[in-house]
């Protein structure tokens, strides 16, 4: 059985990430799985979060209906309007991307 989301496998965000999300809350994807969810829950090559405006500020929240969790992560970061609410951490195995939706490889779905 594949184990997803090691740690030592090279972490990266793509294109429309960068472009959409300031580097803090990108880095605040891998925490949430390293510090949240990794060795809670089993987890699947793909992880779905959406962002969400918390009274102006930013929650990222994740759930696992399989697993009958749901976990959310209040951030210290002025919601921008205009930023993608649904972001993805994908692990093909070799690497781990945060991407957007439009961005996800051919043939993979949530």
């Amino acid at each position: 059985m594949t184990e997803y989301f090691e740690r030592n496998r090279k972490r990266f965000a793509s294109f429309g990430v960068v472009n959409t999300l300031p580097g803090e809350i990108i880095d605040s994807f891998w925490l949430m799985i390293d510090r949240n969810l990794k060795g809670l829950i089993p987890l699947n090559s793909l992880l779905h979060f959406i962002l969400i405006n918390n009274q102006g500020t930013l929650t990222i929240h994740y759930a696992s209906p399989e697993n009958n969790i749901a976990i959310s992560m209040d951030l210290p970061f002025i919601y921008e309007e205009g930023w993608a609410t649904d972001v993805y951490a994908y692990d093909n195995g070799q690497q781990e991307t945060i991407l957007l939706p439009a961005e996800l490889p051919a043939g993979v779905k949530y």
